[in-house]
């Protein structure tokens, strides 16, 4: 009989102190850096195969022995579906690829792929007992956790910056959540959030200041591996801020491949981040283990207007062992693809979205991708979160009546 969740214990990614499975500590005690769930995947590799899968409901609690929920009863889910991967066959030709493709988180409940880790976050956070939660945001995260928090009946705080998209402020509000908003970047968020609440009964989820919610991103992983026969594509392309879907496609990958369910080959990463906020390059770009702090970071992909990510010397980490890149386009770029890709593939993509695209042109015009390569990008969430950055106007039509 198969283990609902082969969860063997929490491990730092940094110092490798281990910590029990079903606790609720948030980074590593020892040395402040974010934590792993680890499985016991050698007694899972003896007693399930992938083939266990096939008459499971298509969402991403079908994977539930690789993620850290005991207890069925402890699910916070929607029904979360499989999100598409979608040929992007006319943008894709306009660039000289052969096979590009998106895989369209827009499809998820709140809009983006943020609410993987909201569901499995909140799901875990039920488990443990947790009371209240607090999450700093760009806004789509906090839209999200605070969806699923209301289902779970767990109140939530959330802090974001007030130049956030009003869209994300709203879905927050409609949900219950106890919205601020700030002077600042995410990174004010964060230190504000701590003086609101706490410490000792609120579950603070930011971006990998906890394990939970990087074991929701790691989903990504495990739906690409499945939805392409268990192959990888040549290149995946992520755009990134917190970076915690880069981390947690790699950590997918992995454990895959240690239950011997995916082909031994990895895909070359590609971190992609916007030129006004671009500390990950800046490091990639020096040979440095750790970014610095980007100063007055601005861009109108405001999911990576992240000045230094909790989990920096991981995305660089996994970029040094993909033999991937990392590289930045400006906004201006951005924008230009949002429109291409929708007029040319109907794919309304999120401005984070056509980052990654943006980045793929850049990629293909340098020779750095081969006309040849698979290549996946990942569209982290749907364009119409963002249509106040639409700036074409109808035409105005009048007739007589007489």
């Amino acid at each position: 009989m198969s283990s609902y969740s082969y969860i063997s214990h929490l491990e730092c990614s940094f110092c490798g102190t281990e910590y029990k499975a079903d606790s609720n500590i948030q980074i590593c005690a020892s040395c402040e850096h974010p934590l792993f769930v680890r499985y016991d995947l050698a007694t899972m590799k003896k007693s399930i195969s992938r083939d266990a899968l096939a008459d499971r409901p298509q969402n991403f609690w079908r994977y539930h022995e690789l993620l850290p929920v005991l207890h069925q009863e402890n699910i916070v889910s929607m029904n979360e579906p499989f999100s598409p991967i979608i040929k992007l066959s006319e943008s894709g030709s306009d660039m000289g690829i052969t096979r590009l493709f998106a895989k369209d988180e827009g499809v998820l409940p709140s809009g983006t792929f943020k609410a993987r880790g909201a569901s499995i976050g909140v799901s875990k956070a039920k488990e443990i007992g947790v009371r209240a939660i607090g999450i700093p945001t760009n806004g789509n995260a906090g839209a999200a956790w605070a969806l699923y928090a209301a289902k779970a009946g767990i109140p939530i705080t959330v802090v974001m910056p007030n130049t956030a998209p009003v869209t994300p402020q709203k879905e927050c509000l409609i949900a219950g959540a106890n919205l601020y908003v700030i002077d600042g970047t995410i990174a004010d968020a964060g230190k504000t959030l701590s003086h609101i609440i706490d410490a000792d009964s609120w579950y603070d989820v930011s971006t990998l200041k906890e394990p939970y919610r990087l074991e929701g991103k790691k989903t990504m992983g495990f739906e690409i591996a499945e939805q392409l026969g268990w192959k990888v594509p040549d290149v995946i392309v992520y755009p990134t801020g917190g970076g915690a879907g880069v981390i947690g496609i790699y950590k997918a990958f992995q454990e895959l491949q240690e239950l011997g369910w995916l082909e031994k080959r990895m895909p070359r990463f590609v971190v992609v981040q916007a030129s006004g906020c671009a500390p990950l390059v800046r490091a990639y770009d020096r040979g440095d283990l750790f970014s610095e702090e980007w100063q007055n970071p601005e861009t109108i992909a405001f999911g990576m207007r992240v000045p230094k990510a909790l989990g920096d010397y991981l995305i660089l980490d996994v970029i040094k062992q993909t033999h991937g890149i990392a590289i930045s386009v400006n906004d201006r770029a951005i924008q230009a693809e949002r429109e291409n890709v929708v007029r040319k593939d109907g794919l309304h993509a999120s401005p984070e979205g056509a980052a990654g695209i943006a980045g793929v042109r850049k990629l293909r015009s340098q020779g750095w991708i081969r006309p040849d390569d698979t290549v996946l990008v990942m569209n982290t969430g749907s364009g119409l979160k963002y249509t106040d950055q639409i700036t074409a106007k109808p035409k105005a039509f009048s007739y007589s009546t007489t």
